[in-house]
């Protein structure tokens, strides 16, 4: 795959420069310009990101970093069997367990939610730091999601991170996992609020929150507009703005 003019590999991270140490120079920076590649379109275009990275698998499987880098591409473009066995083999290699929340969401993709369940509830998450645990935390309440186990995921959720005032980087999603999963519920003033709440702590857009919470009040106006206007014509435009 074609590697831009402006790309020369040394942009990647030092630690994975010092990785790719262990290859011959040439190769080396054939690898590090993919692995460019990957973490510059992994957001905006998954599935080229994707390809970039089955390039420096093909050439460096036996380096960490490039299988861990494979992993995120596949799990983006929702591999997620593809995805688990990258990061089972970037885990073997270095024995970090940084990768377990998002081993546990491939579980999950896989359809076999108990398994992450199981994860959650596993030593390793104990060795995860502040921000690993938050992810397996929404990780956990997003399985007991898929089990139907709306309350159960709610209770998950609840935290002393969601409680804090103080805003971190997982700190807007975690927000908006409580509020979904209020709004799943049923209970919608207390998801409204827990969206506002998203709202304030997203920096840097990462969630749709502010979205949610204008479609949450647009609701909330066409319902008082319905029952000020009664059954009627007014009646039927509020439901049809609701749909």
């Amino acid at each position: 795959m074609p590697i831009p003019e402006d790309v020369t590999g040394e942009e990647i991270d030092k630690d994975v420069r010092q990785e790719l140490q262990s290859l011959p120079k040439t190769l080396a920076d054939d690898v590090a310009k993919n692995l460019v590649m990957v973490a510059r379109l992994l957001d905006e275009d998954p599935e080229a990101a994707y390809g970039y990275s089955r390039v420096a698998l093909r050439l460096a499987s036996r380096v960490a970093a490039v299988r861990e880098a494979a992993g995120f591409a596949a799990y983006a473009t929702q591999k997620y069997g593809e995805a688990l066995a990258e990061f089972r083999a970037a885990k073997r290699m270095t024995g970090n367990i940084d990768l377990w929340p998002v081993m546990a969401d491939c579980e999950r993709g896989l359809g076999r939610p108990e398994k992450a369940l199981d994860m959650a509830g596993a030593p390793e998450v104990h060795k995860l730091d502040k921000a690993g645990q938050v992810e397996m935390r929404l990780v956990a309440a997003g399985a007991r999601r898929d089990m139907g186990q709306l309350d159960a995921a709610i209770v998950t959720l609840q935290s002393p991170e969601l409680a804090s005032n103080s805003v971190q980087p997982w700190t807007a999603r975690l927000r908006y996992a409580y509020a979904d999963a209020l709004l799943a519920a049923g209970r919608e003033p207390e998801a409204r609020e827990w969206f506002a709440k998203a709202v304030e702590a997203d920096r840097d857009g990462s969630t749709d929150a502010s979205d949610r919470l204008a479609e949450l009040d647009g609701v909330e106006f066409m319902d008082a507009l319905a029952e000020d206007e009664g059954e009627g014509e007014g009646g039927d435009a509020a439901e049809e703005q609701k749909d």
